[in-house]
């Protein structure tokens, strides 16, 4: 997919953040967009801000990912509306930080709802439209903890990971089949979002100091850069984006240092973090 004039691109979690960037970046490209949120009155807010940036198209609605049926129905109205779907961005996302011990069973239930089943819905839903297009492009939203693990981050990583063995498994799918569908797995680092002010945390961490520190030391790279890098990774039909210096730079640890990177991060992670936080 190198041109995304007059495509029609589908955008999950587009209320703020990398999903708002990425709407108003393709409505400048003229892509016609059903973008969707939880969150109406950030949704509301980026039909506004595409509309300014000159959409062809948008239609907006308010979508629970984890909701599988509602999805189900979602994926078939805006295929339906359209007339075809080309690129997916399964973007929504949320956090959950606090040691595995500490966490409860229903917080987890609903960051894996939202950032694993929430990918995986969006993926089999709209696969068979991408493919039926001709033209069709799936991207998959991972983390930084896609490619490393973090302490305080369990179940974030564990959805993480999950994205981006699922998506890269489809994407070999598509390869095998011939399927003229691109795939990508998007990793970004810290990202000026307000993602980690909107997570959740386990009863001993400390919310706010986390939330801090991620907005002050972590988040550096904007949303609307971070849209540009996305999308040339769609145009350019990568396999695997990394957003950030932070994302290169620990995704390189990885491949240098192997398994070891874990006492690497347990030790750095105890000189740098405030007592009771986490890196989200």
């Amino acid at each position: 997919m190198k041109e995304l004039d007059h495509k029609v691109a589908v955008i999950t979690g587009a209320g703020s953040g990398i999903g708002r960037a990425l709407s108003v970046d393709l409505a400048r490209r003229g892509s016609l967009l059903a973008i969707s949120d939880v969150d109406d009155d950030g949704l509301a807010e980026t039909v506004e801000l595409v509309k300014a940036a000159g959409a062809r198209e948008v239609r907006s609605d308010h979508l629970d990912v984890a909701d599988r049926a509602a999805f189900a129905a979602y994926a078939s109205s805006t295929a339906e509306h359209f007339g075809r779907v080309n690129l997916v961005v399964n973007n929504a996302g949320v956090a959950l930080a606090g040691n595995l011990e500490d966490l409860e069973y229903p917080d987890m239930d609903w960051i894996m709802g939202i950032n694993f089943w929430g990918v995986v819905h969006g993926t089999k839903e709209f696969l068979p439209h991408l493919i039926a297009s001709g033209d069709g492009h799936l991207v998959n939203i991972s983390s930084l903890f896609g490619l490393i693990s973090m302490p305080g981050q369990s179940m974030y990583n564990a959805a993480k990971y999950a994205v981006r063995g699922m998506s890269e498994a489809v994407r070999e799918e598509m390869l095998v089949a011939g399927h003229p569908v691109g795939v990508t797995v998007v990793h970004p680092g810290g990202i000026k979002t307000a993602i980690a002010r909107n997570a959740r945390y386990s009863a001993v961490e400390d919310g706010a100091q986390t939330a801090k520190f991620f907005d002050e030391k972590l988040a550096k790279m904007t949303p609307e850069r971070a849209a540009e890098i996305i999308v040339k990774g769609i145009r350019t039909n990568k396999a695997r984006v990394l957003v950030g210096i932070d994302a290169h730079a620990v995704h390189t640890l990885a491949k240098v240092t192997g398994s070891r990177y874990q006492d690497i991060v347990a030790r750095t992670h105890r000189k740098v973090m405030p007592p009771g936080t986490s890196a989200v």
